[in-house]
């Protein structure tokens, strides 16, 4: 049985950056100016991560006057954590059959 995880996605989610822009907006949706507050990030440094994760697909936009707000698409973090799950679940059947690969 082998599983992979979506390399990609961990990419996107390890800044350390995004990953906080990610927390921000697992609690609600916020536009660019909240998150500037937030963070304390400069905002052209921060689109440039919200411009990564739209990217990746972790979070949409919605256009509101002149502000665009940004939401969370929990479908992906649901994706990912189910590869985590299915890897950590072929981790412990390894373990649990104290599979090895013998030396040469």
């Amino acid at each position: 049985m082998m599983t992979s995880v979506d390399t990609d996605l961990i990419r996107v989610l390890a800044d350390p950056l995004r990953l906080q822009i990610v927390t921000l907006l697992a609690q609600e949706t916020l536009c660019t100016t909240h998150l500037v507050e937030e963070t304390g990030a400069r905002q052209t440094n921060l689109s440039n991560h919200l411009k990564v994760l739209r990217e990746a697909g972790v979070v949409e936009t919605e256009p509101c006057g002149r502000f665009t707000y940004y939401r969370l698409r929990p479908d992906v973090i649901d994706a990912l954590a189910g590869q985590f799950a299915s890897l950590a679940q072929t981790a412990r059947a390894t373990s649990e059959a104290n599979l090895k690969r013998s030396c040469p």
